[in-house]
């Protein structure tokens, strides 16, 4: 499901059992990140797969890449895998107006 900023950040906030998953290469996410952020590269191909049918499914994934297009196929993916909350940031980080961890 695909969310505006307003409203992936409103929904993320009232959400208990949320997890923040940022789905760009390592580099990228060494650039800067979203606060709690775990790191899983989508262009890992099976190893991404496997990394995330480790996840627990009962979690609410709140994901995001650089513009949203990565993002968006990494949750069409975790729908396959079973994963029934997973929620696509429209823009990605580039249009991201919150805080950025920078490592």
């Amino acid at each position: 499901m695909n969310l505006t900023q307003e409203d992936w950040v409103s929904q993320f906030e009232a959400d208990e059992n949320a997890v923040i998953l940022d789905v760009r290469t390592e580099d990228e996410f060494n650039e800067g990140f979203i606060a709690n952020a775990i790191n899983i590269d989508i262009h890992r191909g099976q190893d991404f797969v496997n990394e995330i049918e480790a996840l627990d499914k009962s979690k609410n994934y709140y994901v995001y890449c650089r513009s949203g297009m990565r993002s968006a196929k990494a949750c069409e993916i975790m729908n396959q895998l079973g994963f029934e909350n997973a929620y696509n940031l429209i823009g990605g980080i580039t249009e991201w107006e919150g805080e950025v961890v920078e490592p």
